[in-house]
């Protein structure tokens, strides 16, 4: 199981808004497990894990063990059941890490699979497993994605300079973990004041990755988001979707379309996006894990509506100054830190920094 939860993770941010589930298929020969097939969940969701690792061990498939990082779909959607195909190989036995949440499934693929003679096991490796399917999980339960926030502190507590100007906080190594952490999410949204200050780009660009840049996603009630910035040149290579307002605009909102920009409109009172609101309309365009990046007012907001499930912080031993710009606008960072809804999983040294991983308890 540990090797379908490595092999499920290599689709993580490429298989939206299906899972990315691993799959491994052992078979005995004499008193020796032998793999006879291993799967995962292909770019844009199909070929399903279960179907790549019957694929590879072909006849071998009969009489083996699968082990699957999440339960075979029992439904017709664009391609038949997971759970037919299983039968259809021989496979006599069945370990599964998690029911599908998704109520199209919901436990009818263990059943099917019961029916049909199948020995099946449900819930070994099944804590990693909530982990890696926590945005389907979320999806799935809430109708919102799992809503992980990156900040990178300097060692006075401050996100950038003053004037919101943007300084370079954490070194080499935390930069790296960050394009590994956008190419793992379906999707990063920022703030449009992020977007006016900044001018990132937010892809990925560790080498030979950069095919796994997530959609780029701004809020901007307004749409003032810059036809020069550089995500809107760069639309047409990367997604870029802008959360509008459903105000009026509409020769902005062309001119980002020509461009290659999809603005989606969603409603908004006095001028505002409704977050709760805004990620329900996220999940129903597909999106499963929403990496958050900035800024400050953002992240606040994402906090007092009690709608970050994950947060990881990047400490760095820089000073920016007293004038610098706070993490959270308008709260203190411990508002996070010693949140009652998040409680502190993991801390370790990258390169000169520190990061921390809070999630929601």
């Amino acid at each position: 199981m540990a090797l379908a939860l490595a092999l499920g993770r290599r689709g993580l941010g490429r298989t939206w808004p299906n899972p990315a589930v691993g799959a491994v298929i052992v078979r005995r020969d004499g008193d020796v497990p032998l793999i006879v097939g291993r799967g995962w969940t292909q770019p844009g969701g199909r070929p399903h894990a279960e179907i790549e690792a019957l694929r590879r061990a072909g006849e071998a498939a009969r009489g083996a063990t699968l082990y699957v990082t999440l339960e075979p779909c029992s439904h017709h959607g664009k391609s038949p059941p997971c759970a037919d195909a299983v039968i259809a190989a021989g496979v006599a036995r069945v370990l599964s890490a998690l029911e599908d949440p998704n109520p199209e499934v919901a436990g009818a693929g263990h059943a099917r699979l019961r029916a049909a003679g199948v020995a099946v096991e449900i819930g070994v490796g099944a804590e990693e497993a909530r982990h890696d399917h926590a945005g389907h999980v979320q999806r799935m339960r809430d109708g919102r994605p799992h809503v992980a926030l990156k900040l990178a502190i300097s060692a006075d507590g401050k996100v950038a300079a003053a004037g919101r100007r943007p300084v370079a906080i954490t070194g080499e190594a935390v930069r790296d973990r960050v394009h590994l952490m956008r190419a793992q999410s379906d999707a990063v949204m920022i703030g449009i004041g992020t977007a006016l200050a900044d001018d990132p780009l937010l892809t990925c660009r560790l080498p030979g990755m950069e095919a796994s840049s997530p959609v780029r996603i701004v809020l901007d009630a307004g749409l003032r988001l810059p036809l020069g910035s550089r995500l809107v040149r760069s639309a047409r290579e990367t997604p870029v979707w802008v959360i509008a307002g459903a105000g009026d605009s509409r020769d902005t909102e062309r001119a980002l379309a020509a461009e290659g920009v999809k603005v989606v409109r969603a409603a908004d009172a006095d001028g505002l996006l409704e977050l709760a609101s805004t990620l329900k309309l996220i999940a129903a365009l597909g999106i499963t894990r929403l990496m958050v990046e900035g800024g400050p007012t953002l992240a606040a907001a994402l906090l007092a509506a009690d709608l970050i499930d994950e947060a990881v912080l990047f400490h760095s031993p820089k000073v920016v100054g007293a004038d610098g710009i706070d993490p959270l606008e308008g709260m203190p960072l411990a508002a996070l830190t010693e949140s009652p809804r998040l409680k502190c999983v993991a801390r370790e040294a990258v390169g000169p920094d520190m990061r921390t991983v809070f999630e929601r308890r």
